[in-house]
Protein backbone atom coordinates (compact mmCIF):
# COMPACT_ATOMS: atom_id res chain seq x y z
CA UNK A 1 0.00 0.00 0.00
CA UNK A 2 1.49 3.32 -1.52
CA UNK A 3 1.62 6.38 1.69
CA UNK A 4 0.65 9.40 0.79
CA UNK A 5 1.15 12.91 3.04
CA UNK A 6 -1.97 15.47 1.94
CA UNK A 7 -1.23 18.85 3.49
CA UNK A 8 -4.67 21.28 3.10
CA UNK A 9 -7.05 18.23 3.96
CA UNK A 10 -9.76 19.92 5.10
CA UNK A 11 -10.25 22.45 2.19
CA UNK A 12 -12.26 21.60 -1.11
CA UNK A 13 -10.02 20.02 -3.04
CA UNK A 14 -7.73 18.61 0.23
CA UNK A 15 -11.41 16.68 1.49
CA UNK A 16 -11.92 15.53 -2.63
CA UNK A 17 -8.59 13.98 -2.71
CA UNK A 18 -8.42 12.17 0.26
CA UNK A 19 -11.60 10.79 0.11
CA UNK A 20 -10.30 9.69 -3.46
CA UNK A 21 -7.15 8.43 -2.06
CA UNK A 22 -8.99 6.04 0.59
CA UNK A 23 -11.39 4.73 -1.81
CA UNK A 24 -8.52 3.80 -4.01
CA UNK A 25 -6.20 1.65 -1.16
CA UNK A 26 -4.06 4.30 -0.28
CA UNK A 27 -2.82 4.94 3.49
CA UNK A 28 -3.05 8.84 4.04
CA UNK A 29 -1.24 11.06 6.39
CA UNK A 30 -3.27 14.10 6.29
CA UNK A 31 -1.29 17.52 7.77
CA UNK A 32 -3.78 19.51 9.72
CA UNK A 33 -4.06 22.54 11.41
CA UNK A 34 -6.63 21.29 13.82
CA UNK A 35 -8.07 17.51 13.64
CA UNK A 36 -11.52 18.78 14.41
CA UNK A 37 -11.53 20.67 10.71
CA UNK A 38 -11.57 17.24 9.15
CA UNK A 39 -14.95 16.65 7.28
CA UNK A 40 -14.68 13.19 5.97
CA UNK A 41 -15.18 10.12 7.40
CA UNK A 42 -13.00 8.24 10.16
CA UNK A 43 -11.00 5.71 8.46
CA UNK A 44 -8.07 2.83 9.69
CA UNK A 45 -5.70 4.25 6.53
CA UNK A 46 -6.21 7.99 7.30
CA UNK A 47 -3.97 9.62 9.91
CA UNK A 48 -4.46 13.08 10.85
CA UNK A 49 -1.55 14.82 12.63
CA UNK A 50 -1.90 18.40 13.72
CA UNK A 51 1.46 20.29 12.34
CA UNK A 52 2.99 23.29 11.31
CA UNK A 53 4.52 22.97 7.86
CA UNK A 54 6.92 25.55 8.68
CA UNK A 55 8.90 23.36 11.53
CA UNK A 56 10.91 20.36 10.90
CA UNK A 57 8.68 17.66 9.30
CA UNK A 58 10.97 15.02 8.63
CA UNK A 59 10.03 12.20 11.34
CA UNK A 60 6.46 12.87 9.51
CA UNK A 61 7.61 11.52 6.15
CA UNK A 62 9.48 8.75 6.95
CA UNK A 63 8.40 5.69 4.52
CA UNK A 64 6.17 8.49 2.58
CA UNK A 65 5.65 7.15 -0.99
CA UNK A 66 4.15 10.71 -2.25
CA UNK A 67 3.77 14.34 -1.39
CA UNK A 68 0.27 16.74 -2.24
CA UNK A 69 1.12 19.73 -1.10
CA UNK A 70 -2.89 21.44 -1.45
CA UNK A 71 -2.16 23.88 2.00
CA UNK A 72 -2.32 27.84 0.69
CA UNK A 73 -3.12 31.22 1.36
CA UNK A 74 -5.91 31.89 -1.19
CA UNK A 75 -7.65 35.08 0.69
CA UNK A 76 -7.65 38.15 -1.70
CA UNK A 77 -7.76 41.08 0.57
CA UNK A 78 -4.20 40.69 2.36
CA UNK A 79 -1.99 43.54 1.51
CA UNK A 80 1.70 42.66 1.42
CA UNK A 81 3.59 40.24 -0.32
CA UNK A 82 5.45 38.43 2.13
CA UNK A 83 1.68 37.53 3.60
CA UNK A 84 1.25 35.28 0.37
CA UNK A 85 5.29 33.91 0.44
CA UNK A 86 6.11 33.12 4.01
CA UNK A 87 2.68 30.09 3.02
CA UNK A 88 2.53 29.50 -0.28
CA UNK A 89 6.43 29.82 -1.02
CA UNK A 90 8.14 29.52 2.34
CA UNK A 91 6.35 26.49 3.93
CA UNK A 92 6.69 24.80 0.14
CA UNK A 93 10.04 25.28 0.06
CA UNK A 94 10.72 23.74 3.87
CA UNK A 95 8.30 20.85 3.11
CA UNK A 96 9.71 19.74 -0.43
CA UNK A 97 13.25 20.37 1.57
CA UNK A 98 12.79 17.65 4.08
CA UNK A 99 11.05 15.62 1.26
CA UNK A 100 14.48 15.36 -0.46
CA UNK A 101 16.23 14.27 2.74
CA UNK A 102 13.83 11.74 3.66
CA UNK A 103 13.84 10.51 -0.09
CA UNK A 104 10.10 10.55 -0.67
CA UNK A 105 9.76 9.57 -4.40
CA UNK A 106 7.19 11.94 -5.93
CA UNK A 107 6.06 15.68 -4.82
CA UNK A 108 2.49 17.16 -6.25
CA UNK A 109 2.44 20.72 -5.76
CA UNK A 110 -1.21 22.34 -6.25
CA UNK A 111 -0.75 25.88 -7.62
CA UNK A 112 -3.21 27.50 -9.17
CA UNK A 113 -4.26 28.07 -13.58
CA UNK A 114 -3.58 31.71 -12.75
CA UNK A 115 0.41 31.06 -13.00
CA UNK A 116 -0.04 30.60 -16.56
CA UNK A 117 -1.25 32.31 -19.30
CA UNK A 118 -5.01 32.82 -19.94
CA UNK A 119 -6.84 32.85 -22.84
CA UNK A 120 -10.14 34.57 -24.07
CA UNK A 121 -13.20 33.04 -26.48
CA UNK A 122 -10.90 33.61 -29.36
CA UNK A 123 -8.30 31.07 -27.79
CA UNK A 124 -7.31 29.14 -24.50
CA UNK A 125 -4.67 29.23 -22.14
CA UNK A 126 -2.49 26.41 -21.99
CA UNK A 127 0.90 24.92 -19.81
CA UNK A 128 3.36 26.50 -22.26
CA UNK A 129 1.95 30.32 -22.04
CA UNK A 130 3.42 32.49 -19.52
CA UNK A 131 1.72 34.47 -17.30
CA UNK A 132 -0.49 37.46 -18.08
CA UNK A 133 -2.05 40.29 -16.80
CA UNK A 134 -4.06 40.76 -14.47
CA UNK A 135 -2.22 37.99 -12.81
CA UNK A 136 1.03 39.20 -12.90
CA UNK A 137 -0.24 42.09 -10.39
CA UNK A 138 -1.67 38.97 -8.33
CA UNK A 139 0.66 38.72 -4.57
CA UNK A 140 -1.06 35.33 -4.55
CA UNK A 141 -0.61 34.05 -8.25
CA UNK A 142 3.27 35.65 -7.86
CA UNK A 143 3.71 33.55 -4.39
CA UNK A 144 2.41 30.23 -6.50
CA UNK A 145 4.77 31.00 -9.34
CA UNK A 146 7.83 31.64 -7.25
CA UNK A 147 6.87 28.13 -5.50
CA UNK A 148 6.68 26.47 -8.88
CA UNK A 149 10.08 27.90 -10.11
CA UNK A 150 12.17 26.93 -7.06
CA UNK A 151 10.29 23.25 -7.13
CA UNK A 152 11.46 23.09 -11.05
CA UNK A 153 14.68 24.38 -10.18
CA UNK A 154 15.98 22.40 -7.39
CA UNK A 155 14.30 18.77 -7.65
CA UNK A 156 17.56 16.52 -7.64
CA UNK A 157 15.94 12.95 -6.03
CA UNK A 158 12.53 13.97 -5.82
CA UNK A 159 9.92 14.07 -8.68
CA UNK A 160 7.92 17.84 -8.88
CA UNK A 161 4.66 17.33 -10.79
CA UNK A 162 2.72 20.87 -11.16
CA UNK A 163 -1.15 20.99 -11.42
CA UNK A 164 -3.00 23.87 -12.14
CA UNK A 165 -6.42 23.64 -11.43
CA UNK A 166 -8.87 26.38 -12.26
CA UNK A 167 -11.73 27.27 -10.22
CA UNK A 168 -13.68 24.52 -8.52
CA UNK A 169 -16.81 23.80 -7.99
CA UNK A 170 -18.24 20.98 -5.57
CA UNK A 171 -19.43 19.47 -1.94
CA UNK A 172 -17.35 19.95 1.11
CA UNK A 173 -16.73 23.51 0.85
CA UNK A 174 -17.44 24.12 4.14
CA UNK A 175 -16.05 28.12 4.69
CA UNK A 176 -17.49 28.19 1.99
CA UNK A 177 -14.29 29.18 -0.70
CA UNK A 178 -15.07 29.11 -4.15
CA UNK A 179 -18.96 28.07 -3.60
CA UNK A 180 -19.39 31.85 -2.45
CA UNK A 181 -20.10 32.96 -6.16
CA UNK A 182 -23.16 30.04 -5.99
CA UNK A 183 -24.19 32.39 -3.25
CA UNK A 184 -24.20 35.21 -5.12
CA UNK A 185 -27.41 33.91 -7.43
CA UNK A 186 -29.02 31.46 -5.19
CA UNK A 187 -32.39 32.58 -3.89
CA UNK A 188 -31.28 36.12 -5.53
CA UNK A 189 -34.41 38.13 -7.01
CA UNK A 190 -31.48 40.52 -8.81
CA UNK A 191 -28.15 39.30 -10.02
CA UNK A 192 -25.02 42.05 -11.28
CA UNK A 193 -22.99 40.15 -12.74
CA UNK A 194 -19.20 40.82 -14.43
CA UNK A 195 -19.00 41.14 -17.87
CA UNK A 196 -15.66 38.79 -18.25
CA UNK A 197 -16.05 34.80 -17.35
CA UNK A 198 -13.48 31.83 -15.88
CA UNK A 199 -13.12 28.39 -16.24
CA UNK A 200 -14.38 26.16 -14.26
CA UNK A 201 -14.24 22.57 -12.83
CA UNK A 202 -15.80 19.86 -10.36
CA UNK A 203 -13.60 19.60 -7.35
CA UNK A 204 -13.87 15.61 -7.65
CA UNK A 205 -12.27 15.58 -11.40
CA UNK A 206 -9.54 18.08 -9.95
CA UNK A 207 -9.11 15.39 -6.98
CA UNK A 208 -9.19 12.84 -9.96
CA UNK A 209 -6.94 14.33 -11.69
CA UNK A 210 -3.90 14.69 -9.17
CA UNK A 211 -4.21 10.87 -8.32
CA UNK A 212 -4.11 10.29 -11.95
CA UNK A 213 -0.95 12.59 -11.88
CA UNK A 214 0.17 10.52 -9.29
CA UNK A 215 0.69 7.48 -11.46
CA UNK A 216 0.80 8.87 -14.58
CA UNK A 217 2.33 12.94 -14.30
CA UNK A 218 5.79 13.41 -15.85
CA UNK A 219 8.58 14.82 -14.12
CA UNK A 220 8.86 18.67 -14.05
CA UNK A 221 5.65 18.62 -15.97
CA UNK A 222 2.51 21.21 -15.55
CA UNK A 223 -0.66 20.40 -16.18
CA UNK A 224 -3.85 22.24 -16.35
CA UNK A 225 -6.98 20.88 -14.40
CA UNK A 226 -9.83 22.84 -16.25
CA UNK A 227 -13.42 21.55 -17.75
CA UNK A 228 -15.40 24.61 -19.53
CA UNK A 229 -15.38 28.10 -20.27
CA UNK A 230 -17.80 30.02 -19.04
CA UNK A 231 -18.74 34.00 -18.51
CA UNK A 232 -20.03 34.62 -15.39
CA UNK A 233 -23.51 35.74 -17.22
CA UNK A 234 -23.58 31.59 -18.46
CA UNK A 235 -22.39 30.43 -15.13
CA UNK A 236 -25.43 32.28 -13.50
CA UNK A 237 -27.69 31.12 -16.00
CA UNK A 238 -26.71 27.49 -15.26
CA UNK A 239 -27.51 28.18 -11.37
CA UNK A 240 -30.85 29.74 -11.86
CA UNK A 241 -31.76 26.78 -14.48
CA UNK A 242 -30.69 23.95 -11.88
CA UNK A 243 -32.41 26.34 -8.60
CA UNK A 244 -35.34 26.66 -11.06
CA UNK A 245 -35.48 30.58 -10.34
CA UNK A 246 -35.86 33.78 -12.83
CA UNK A 247 -34.33 36.50 -11.53
CA UNK A 248 -33.52 39.76 -13.31
CA UNK A 249 -29.93 39.81 -14.49
CA UNK A 250 -27.89 42.94 -14.69
CA UNK A 251 -23.98 43.52 -16.24
CA UNK A 252 -21.86 45.49 -14.33
CA UNK A 253 -20.10 47.73 -16.58
CA UNK A 254 -15.94 47.64 -16.50
CA UNK A 255 -15.62 51.39 -15.26
CA UNK A 256 -17.56 50.52 -12.12
CA UNK A 257 -15.25 47.94 -11.60
CA UNK A 258 -12.23 49.25 -12.25
CA UNK A 259 -13.70 52.47 -10.13
CA UNK A 260 -14.01 50.00 -7.24
CA UNK A 261 -10.57 48.66 -8.19
CA UNK A 262 -8.66 52.38 -7.70
CA UNK A 263 -10.89 52.57 -4.19
CA UNK A 264 -9.18 48.96 -3.15
CA UNK A 265 -5.96 50.27 -4.08
CA UNK A 266 -5.90 53.44 -2.10
CA UNK A 267 -7.57 51.72 1.10
CA UNK A 268 -4.81 49.36 0.70
CA UNK A 269 -2.37 51.99 1.00
CA UNK A 270 -4.15 52.52 3.83
CA UNK A 271 -3.26 49.06 4.95
CA UNK A 272 -6.43 48.41 4.89
CA UNK A 273 -7.89 44.61 4.18
CA UNK A 274 -10.19 44.67 1.08
CA UNK A 275 -10.55 42.18 -1.83
CA UNK A 276 -11.14 45.30 -3.78
CA UNK A 277 -7.96 46.12 -5.90
CA UNK A 278 -7.01 47.32 -9.81
CA UNK A 279 -5.61 43.40 -10.34
CA UNK A 280 -8.89 41.97 -9.37
CA UNK A 281 -11.20 44.09 -10.88
CA UNK A 282 -9.91 43.67 -14.13
CA UNK A 283 -9.77 39.98 -13.33
CA UNK A 284 -13.47 39.71 -13.39
CA UNK A 285 -13.75 41.93 -16.90
CA UNK A 286 -11.69 39.02 -18.70
CA UNK A 287 -12.51 35.93 -20.45
CA UNK A 288 -9.76 34.15 -18.09
CA UNK A 289 -10.08 30.76 -20.14
CA UNK A 290 -8.05 27.44 -20.49
CA UNK A 291 -7.63 24.61 -22.33
CA UNK A 292 -7.32 21.01 -20.77
CA UNK A 293 -6.33 19.19 -23.81
CA UNK A 294 -2.71 17.54 -22.20
CA UNK A 295 -4.58 16.71 -19.03
CA UNK A 296 -7.09 14.57 -21.06
CA UNK A 297 -4.39 13.46 -22.71
CA UNK A 298 -1.90 12.90 -20.36
CA UNK A 299 -3.62 11.83 -17.22
CA UNK A 300 -6.43 10.72 -18.80
CA UNK A 301 -9.09 12.99 -16.90
CA UNK A 302 -12.77 12.48 -17.84
CA UNK A 303 -14.26 15.72 -16.78
CA UNK A 304 -17.91 16.36 -15.49
CA UNK A 305 -20.36 18.83 -16.86
CA UNK A 306 -20.70 21.95 -14.73
CA UNK A 307 -23.40 21.46 -14.01
CA UNK A 308 -23.31 18.34 -11.95
CA UNK A 309 -20.57 20.44 -9.74
CA UNK A 310 -23.13 23.15 -8.71
CA UNK A 311 -25.48 20.41 -7.96
CA UNK A 312 -23.02 18.82 -5.49
CA UNK A 313 -22.42 22.04 -4.37
CA UNK A 314 -26.05 23.24 -3.85
CA UNK A 315 -26.72 19.52 -2.12
CA UNK A 316 -23.73 19.63 -0.38
CA UNK A 317 -25.16 23.34 1.21
CA UNK A 318 -28.51 22.08 1.45
CA UNK A 319 -27.42 19.17 3.90
CA UNK A 320 -25.37 21.30 5.94
CA UNK A 321 -26.98 24.83 6.35
CA UNK A 322 -24.83 25.73 9.80
CA UNK A 323 -21.86 26.53 7.38
CA UNK A 324 -23.68 28.32 5.24
CA UNK A 325 -25.01 30.68 7.75
CA UNK A 326 -21.26 31.65 8.08
CA UNK A 327 -21.66 33.50 4.93
CA UNK A 328 -24.39 35.76 4.58
CA UNK A 329 -24.54 37.10 0.53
Amino acid sequence: MKKVCVTGATGLLGTNVIIKLLQNGYSVIALVRKKSGWLGEENENLKLMEADLSSNLSLLLKEVDCIIHIAAETRQNLIHYDEYRKVNYETTVNLFTHAELMNVKKFLFVSTANTLGHGNTAFWGSEKAPQRYPFTHSLYAQSKLEAEDYLLKNRKNTDVIIVNPTFMIGAYDSKPSSGKIIFWAWKKKLIFYPKGGKNFVHAEDAANGILNAIEKGRNGEKYLLANENLSYKEFFKKVNRITDQNPIMVAIPNRVLSFFGLIGDGLRKLNIKTNLSTSNMKALQICNYYSNQKSVEELGIQYQPVDKAIRDALQYFIENPINNKKTSL
